[in-house]
């Protein structure tokens, strides 16, 4: 009788050393975020000129502000005067921020800052075209140039789709691109020309 209990010992032993072993592999494999996840959690914004930011400073009301960054991306705090945002994501922005204040001005400030309104997006294009203007982006969503095309009313008669160029300005400096516009609709293989926030495009005229 104890010789079987002495053997049947290491058995029940065994059965729970696997089954904690099978509860640790569980929990890490949960803990694992999934690859949809980690790419949702991979996008993130950067504020940009325009954007409208609202700041407050725990137990510190004079320290609340509401500012719009500008041109350069700049914002103007209390205290601290003009600091550049642009460029950052709301979390970068807070720890700038509060490590400012913290540095100079206040013990261990708690500081929120949350985007309030973004900046609007948009993109120009003339020539022949029916609708010439300006044109904002929708929401979360790109453009190419055959829709900005489209959200121009379309080509004139006098159009000439297989000259269309784009001015875009990339990192202060101005950079002009000659397309095709006409090869592009024909072909459904050809990747379409995204188009970017500040882009001004020019819908050439036919020489008759």
């Amino acid at each position: 009788m104890g010789m079987g209990w002495m053997k049947s010992t290491p058995s029940v032993c065994g059965i729970w050393i696997l089954a904690v072993m099978a509860l640790h592999v569980v929990v890490l494999r949960a803990a694992e975020p999934t690859s949809a996840a980690t790419e949702t959690m991979s996008v993130v914004r950067r504020l940009q000129p325009n954007d409208v930011l609202v700041m407050t400073v725990y137990q510190e009301p004079d320290l609340t502000t509401k500012v719009t960054l500008d041109g350069r991306g700049m914002a103007e705090l209390p205290l601290i005067g003009s600091l550049k945002l642009a460029g950052l994501t709301l979390s970068q922005s807070t720890v700038m921020v509060h490590d400012l204040y913290d540095k100079d001005y206040l013990v261990n400030p708690k500081v929120t800052i949350q985007l309030e309104q973004m900046a609007t997006q948009r993109f120009t294009v003339l020539g022949q075209v029916q609708r010439p203007g300006s044109f904002e982006f929708p929401p979360n969503e790109s453009i190419n140039l055959l829709q900005s095309i489209a959200m121009s009313g379309g080509y004139t008669r006098l159009a000439a789709p297989s000259k269309v160029t784009i001015q875009r300005v990339i990192n202060g400096s101005l950079s002009v691109y000659e397309l095709d516009a006409a090869d592009m609709a024909k072909d459904k293989k050809t990747k379409p020309f995204e188009i970017l926030p500040g882009d001004i495009i020019t819908v050439g005229e036919r020489v008759f």
